[in-house]
């Protein structure tokens, strides 16, 4: 199992999206402006009409604690996470489609709202979100579904090879900043949906958690995604 896991945690990516460390810059490079939360919280809160960016407090709530299970949870992430999903809701130069994707393979609702923003809008929303504490969590509905859950979180699926979820998430579901997205106090059917889009490669951003989704049955995604919505 361990050597499992180490193949699949090396292949790249994270479990519900990677995020790689930032490089660092060579010399005579102009490295990125520093994010500005005041400006993320303004356009967090009022878009941007003039170019025709729309709020994000409308679906993802106040100071990101969603009030819908349909939109997930974006306090306490962290801001490189949040940067690089924007980033890949929208088709790279040259190409169509992009990296994330709905239900089918089809554009994500997402790709329209993120096309009108720039690389500071990005960077200065996922800042002030970032810093935004998880006043609502979402919880486990199933005592069930939480004791199957957890043993896939803390110890996966050694007959599927599939690594604890634990590993790059951490035991409370934390995440790494700037490595691993938090999943603790997210919405289990939100969870579920974006394991089952990487299960279908709808959701293609990360490879490894294309290969981990892949080798879990329906029942294995639901139990470990409400014991991750449980997790404090």
């Amino acid at each position: 199992m361990k050597q499992v896991f180490l193949r699949v945690l090396l292949s790249g990516s994270v479990l519900l999206g990677v995020v790689a460390p930032v490089a660092a810059y060579a010399a005579g490079e102009v490295a990125p402006i520093k994010p500005d939360s005041k400006a993320g919280a303004k356009l967090y809160y009022e878009g941007d009409p003039a170019r025709g960016v729309i709020s994000c407090v409308v679906c993802h709530g106040a100071k990101g604690n969603s009030d819908l299970a349909a939109n997930p949870n974006l306090a306490a992430q962290p801001h490189e996470y949040i940067y690089k999903q924007l980033v890949e809701f929208r088709p790279r130069d040259g190409e169509t489609m992009a990296a994330r994707r709905g239900p089918d393979g089809a554009p994500s609702s997402m790709t329209a709202l993120a096309m009108p923003l720039t690389e500071a809008d990005m960077r200065n929303v996922s800042l002030y979100l970032s810093e935004q504490p998880l006043s609502r969590p979402a919880a486990a509905s199933s005592e069930a579904l939480v004791a199957r859950g957890e043993v896939i979180w803390r110890g996966g699926i050694a007959a599927q090879n599939v690594p604890a979820c634990a590993a790059c998430h951490t035991a409370t579901g934390a995440g790494i900043p700037a490595l691993y997205p938090r999943l603790a106090g997210q919405y289990a059917s939100y969870l579920e949906g974006q394991l089952k889009l990487f299960r279908a490669n709808h959701r293609a951003n990360s490879p490894m958690m294309h290969q981990i989704a892949y080798r879990m049955s329906d029942e294995d995604i639901k139990a470990v995604s409400d014991y991750a919505a449980g997790l404090r």
